[in-house]
């Protein structure tokens, strides 16, 4: 639309000018070739009919010799005035002879050339031509003046039909010039802007994820090169990232496979730690020692192990939701109990069966240990576990807070990322570095959210919420 306007506008701006100026300049051919025919005849009439005027002369031979200029016009369109002292005669008898100026009266009273002037009468445009007549010597007007002053006006009737003429002609090449600009604008708007928009689904396209998306090329224009441009940097957009999936579908593999051929292993060592840890009374202290270490270590590693896996499921779109409606108050209790956290942590729950509704048992046990065991290692007693209705009908909130320091700002963002340090000096943590991701995976299978913060008196706040009654189809199941 733009385009098209602006062409239109150029266009108009175009044809109004150009007609302007072929108007002025047919104007005033017409009216400089009116004038000087005018001019050229009255001139021959005047020095023809002169020489038989007496000087002096009175009003009768002023009023004959006003009707033979007059006379020269054979359409009877001259009017003419001649003046000698104080007596003046007109061709038409009682002409008041109104288009005479004082101006033009006074040029030619002080000057022997011939002077003229448009006179605007009204209803139509009048030329006006005065001179004096002198004596001559030869062929040049050269002698003193006599005295007598001839003025004539003729009508310029025909002359402002050939202007008007002219006016309706620029109006009516003016129409379609503007249409003709329409129709280029259009054809080069379709010209310029099918491309661009051809480019703009394409683009549009490889951001939906339709990385084989290519355009036509067609000529050797900028278009055309923007279009093969395009082109190739489509293929090497789908070119790195079907090298980046192959890596990171090679990552997950390797983390399934490693955490997976572990297990055998670690089962086999924890059950000689837990002997081992059995008859570390009746070793020496430095044995004893290592033993204690070693067998810790072992459940670290167990525990990665198994994070590990649980991830692998998640990337690999694995992980279901096996619902079942539960009491989620009787749930968290038994979380607690089993780890015995029960004397850690002061709970506000609801009363049972006063807040029931359809998740999977094991993963929301997973959330919640996961959360308080965090708050535990990395927060300060007293945490809180609270638990209520949400505001949303059919939804329930998980609060776990605690007493600690809190979470940097610049860690917020970034406490449910794989792996995140908040101190990059730390190699080791208690953790595996994956518990709450893992929870984060586990609420959003369910539908809900779940949000870090810092409490404004102090510690850290995790508010998960969850959906309780949800039609089985819509739960997701991984990825």
């Amino acid at each position: 639309m733009r385009l098209v306007v602006a062409f239109a506008l150029v266009a108009a701006l175009t044809a109004a000018t150009t007609g302007a100026l072929t108007f002025r300049e047919a104007r005033t051919g017409v009216l400089q070739q009116s004038q000087d025919t005018v001019i050229k005849l009255l001139r021959t009439q005047i020095d023809r009919l002169a020489p038989e005027l007496p000087v002096p002369t009175g009003e009768f031979e002023l009023q004959r010799f006003a009707a033979d200029v007059a006379g020269a016009e054979p359409a009877g369109t001259w009017r003419v005035l001649v003046a000698y002292g104080g007596l003046s005669a007109t061709s038409a008898p009682d002409d008041p002879f109104e288009e005479l100026t004082p101006a033009l009266r006074a040029a030619v009273d002080s000057s022997t050339a011939t002077v003229f002037q448009r006179v605007d009468s009204g209803d139509h445009t009048s030329l006006v031509v005065g001179m004096s007549v002198v004596f001559t010597a030869g062929t040049a007007a050269t002698g003193p003046a006599s005295g007598v002053q001839v003025f004539l006006t003729v009508p310029q009737t025909t002359e402002q039909a050939y202007v008007d003429a002219l006016v309706t002609a620029v109006e009516r090449a003016t129409v379609p010039a503007l249409g003709l600009a329409v129709l280029l604008a259009l054809l080069a708007a379709r010209g310029v802007l099918r491309p661009v928009r051809a480019l703009r689904r394409a683009t549009r396209s490889i951001a939906e994820g339709r990385l084989d998306t290519r355009l036509d090329v067609n000529g050797s224009d900028e278009l055309a090169d923007l279009s093969h441009t395009f082109n190739e940097t489509a293929a090497a957009l789908e070119e790195s990232v079907a090298e980046l999936r192959g890596m990171e579908a090679r990552a997950r593999r390797f983390a399934a496979d490693v955490s997976h051929e572990l297990r055998t292993p670690l089962a086999a060592m924890s059950a000689v730690t837990d002997v081992l840890d059995e008859d570390a009374t009746h070793l020496d202290p430095d044995t004893a020692t290592a033993v204690r270490l070693i067998s810790e270590e072992t459940v670290k590693l167990a525990r990665l192990v198994d994070d590990l896996m649980e991830i692998s499921r998640f990337d690999a779109g694995a992980a279901v939701l096996h619902l079942d409606e539960i009491d989620l108050a009787e749930s968290l209790r038994r979380t607690l109990a089993t780890r015995a956290w029960t004397d850690l942590v002061d709970v506000r729950l609801p009363p049972p069966d006063a807040l029931r509704g359809r998740v999977d048992p094991r993963r929301l046990d997973v959330v919640v240990a996961n959360l308080v065991g965090n708050a535990l290692r990395h927060g300060a007693r007293p945490v809180h576990l609270r638990l209520y209705e949400g505001t949303d009908p059919g939804s329930a909130v998980i609060e776990v807070l605690d007493s600690g320091p809190g979470i940097p700002d610049s860690v917020l963002p970034h406490v449910f990322e794989r792996f995140y340090k908040s101190d990059t000096a730390r190699t080791r943590t208690e953790g595996s570095g994956l518990g709450l991701a893992i929870t984060a995976e586990n609420v959003r299978m369910h539908g809900g959210t779940v949000r870090a913060a810092n409490r404004p008196e102090g510690g850290a706040v995790f508010t998960v919420e969850l959906p309780l009654r949800r039609d089985e189809s819509t739960l997701g199941s991984g990825q």
